[in-house]
C-alpha cells in the first residue's frame, strides 16, 4: 500500500499503507483461536521442496535446517554456501555503534561477473523473467553486478525462539487471510503452502518502535525528478517480547507519517491502526490536512489503487513488495530455485552517496546495486476467477532464509511482462533483521520507475524507539498536526 497521504492533492483520499507495508491485510492472529474466526484454511501444497511439517522436522530447525527453516547446507557447485549464523556481533565493521548508517561488511568484495544485455542469455536460468525483459529494454544501460553469495540473514535468539515454537503451534484461519497461535517470530518455519510463505514476509520482525526516512521519487524518462521526504513512525504490537492478544487490544501496529517536502505537501499526516483481527474490527486510518487544519478518517484503501504521488507507478498493495489481502488471487508455490536477487545492498544504503546517484533515466544506477545468488520460493498469484486487479498475474520471489520478497513480475491484462518491483535489503544488524533500504518498481512498457527508501542524507531507521499507543490517537494527531 502507499506510504503517503492522498490529501497531498485534491481529491485524493488516504492509503493505508503502512508505511514500511507491515500488514494491511485481514489477521486474526492469536495465541488462542478468536471467538467468530473463520477456521478454514488453505490446504498443503504438495511441491517436491516443501518440508512436511511433522514432529521429526520441526526438530531439524536450528540443526541441519537455519532457525528460520531453510535449509543450512549450501548448494552442489558452492556458488551458495552454508549459512553460518548471518552476520553476527564479530562481524560488526570496526567503529559501528548502533543507531549508526550500516558501513558495508562485505566491502572489500568485488563483482565475479557482470551480466549484460549481451550475455544475458547464459544465464537465463538464474533470472527471472522481469529481469530478462529489463535487459532487453535497456540493452545499453541495464547490468547486474553479481557478488559473492553472503548468507547474511540474522534475527535474535528470541526470534528464533519464537519461531521454533510457532512452527508447531501456528495455523491460517479465514480461508488463509489470517493466522493464529502465533507470535513474535516467524509463524511459518515450514511453510506448506504460499499463503504462509506471504505471511511469513509479512510478519518478519520489522522492531517495537521504528522511526525512518522513506523518501520517494519519481523519475520522469528524462530522468529529472523531485525527492518527497517522508518521515515515518510505526509502534508494531506483535513484536513485543511477551505479548499475548489481550495486550494489543487487537492492534497489530500503530502507523504515523508526515511529509516533510516539498513545501506544497509539507504538513500532510496519515494515522492508521492496523487490526490484528480485521473481521473483528476493521483498520481505521486518519489524516490531518494542515490546509484545512482538521483530522477526518480516511476510507480503506488497498488492492490496486494508484499510490499516492506515484504516477500511477505503483500499486497500494506494493508497498514492502506485496501487502494486503490476498483473496483476489489463486496462489501457488512453483518450486524453490537459484536466482540473482538483489541483496546486502549496503552501497545503496551508504550516507556517501545521495539521491541523484542513484537516480538516472529508465532505472537506477547499477554501480551501486549488488546481486548475489540465492535460493528462492518462486509463488505465482494468478487472478481468481470472479475478481479483478490491474496485475492479473505476479510472479514472487521470496529469499528462503530471511522470507523477504525480494522481486516481483508484474503481467498486464494480455499477459505481457509490465512491471519489475525489486527490494534492495540489508542486514540492519544491530537489531538485527532483514528488511529493504529502497523498494524500486520499474515499468518496462513506459520507461519509467518510482523508488522509495531515499534517505542517504538523512538519520538511519531505528527500531527499538520507545513510542506509546497515546501517541497514536485522533486527538494526539491534532495536536501533532498544529506544531
Amino acid at each position: 500500500m502507499d506510504l503517503t497521504n492522498k490529501s497531498l492533492h485534491a481529491g485524493l483520499t488516504a492509503s493505508l499503507a503502512f508505511g514500511a507495508g507491515l500488514v494491511a491485510v485481514s489477521v486474526t492472529m492469536s495465541l488462542a483461536p478468536m471467538a467468530h474466526a473463520n477456521d478454514s484454511a488453505p490446504p498443503p501444497q504438495e511441491v517436491d521442496s516443501i518440508i512436511p511439517r511433522t514432529e521429526e522436522n520441526i526438530a531439524r530447525i536450528g540443526e541441519d535446517l537455519t532457525p528460520m527453516g531453510s535449509v543450512r547446507a549450501g548448494n552442489d557447485d558452492g556458488t551458495i554456501p552454508e549459512w553460518t549464523g548471518g552476520i553476527t556481533r564479530d562481524m560488526w565493521p570496526d567503529g559501528f555503534e548502533p543507531g549508526d548508517r550500516h558501513p558495508d561488511p562485505y566491502a572489500d568484495d568485488e563483482p565475479l561477473f557482470v551480466i549484460t544485455a549481451d550475455n544475458f542469455r547464459e544465464h537465463a536460468d538464474r533470472l527471472t523473467a522481469g529481469h530478462k525483459a529489463a535487459f532487453e529494454r535497456y540493452p545499453d544501460t541495464y547490468r547486474m553486478k553479481v557478488y559473492p553469495t553472503r548468507r547474511s540473514a540474522s534475527f535474535s535468539d528470541r526470534i528464533y525462539e519464537m519461531t521454533k515454537r510457532n512452527a508447531s503451534s501456528g495455523r491460517l484461519v479465514a480461508d488463509g487471510e489470517g493466522v493464529a497461535d502465533v507470535a513474535e517470530g516467524f509463524p511459518f518455519p515450514l511453510p506448506q503452502n504460499a499463503f504462509e510463505l506471504v505471511w511469513n514476509h509479512k510478519l518478519k520482525y520489522k522492531g517495537t518502535g521504528g522511526v525512518r526516512y522513506w523518501n520517494q521519487a519519481v523519475p520522469t524518462t528524462r530522468g529529472s525528478y523531485q525527492l518527497i521526504r517522508l518521515r515515518e513512525e510505526f509502534l508494531g504490537l506483535y513484536y513485543i517480547e511477551g505479548n499475548t492478544i489481550e495486550d494489543t487490544n487487537n492492534i497489530l501496529l500503530y502507523f504515523f507519517q508526515e511529509v516533510e517536502s516539498p513545501s506544497r505537501l509539507a504538513g500532510n499526516i496519515l494515522l492508521v491502526h492496523e487490526s490484528l483481527n480485521q473481521v473483528a474490527q476493521p483498520r481505521q486510518a486518519w489524516i490531518y490536512n494542515p490546509g484545512q487544519r482538521r483530522v477526518r478518517r480516511a476510507p480503506n484503501v488497498a488492492y490496486d489503487n494508484p499510490g499516492t504521488a506515484s504516477d500511477g507507478l505503483r500499486t497500494n498493495d506494493m508497498t514492502d513488495m506485496f501487502n494486503g489481502a490476498m483473496d483476489r488471487y489463486d496462489w501457488e508455490i512453483v518450486g524453490l530455485k537459484e536466482k540473482y536477487i538483489p541483496y546486502n545492498s549496503y552501497r545503496a544504503h551508504s550516507g556517501d552517496i545521495d539521491a541523484d546517484d542513484l537516480i538516472q533515466p529508465g532505472h537506477m544506477n547499477p554501480d551501486h546495486l549488488r546481486y548475489e545468488l540465492h535460493r528462492v520460493w518462486v509463488v505465482d498469484a494468478t487472478l481468481r476467477e470472479g475478481t479483478r486487479h490491474i496485475n492479473p498475474r505476479r510472479t514472487m520471489y521470496i529469499e528462503a532464509d530471511s522470507y523477504q520478497i525480494a522481486v516481483i513480475d508484474h503481467y498486464d491484462q494480455r499477459d505481457n511482462m509490465w512491471r519489475l518491483s525489486e527490494a534492495h535489503s540489508i542486514n540492519f544488524y544491530d537489531i538485527p533483521t532483514i528488511w529493504a533500504t529502497l523498494e524500486s518498481s520499474l515499468d518496462l512498457q513506459s520507461g519509467r520507475y518510482i523508488v522509495n527508501g531515499l534517505d542517504n542524507q538523512d538519520p538511519v531507521a531505528t527500531f527499538t524507539e520507545t513510542l506509546r499507543p497515546s501517541n497514536y490517537t485522533p486527538q494526539a494527531l491534532r495536536t501533532r498536526g498544529r506544531r
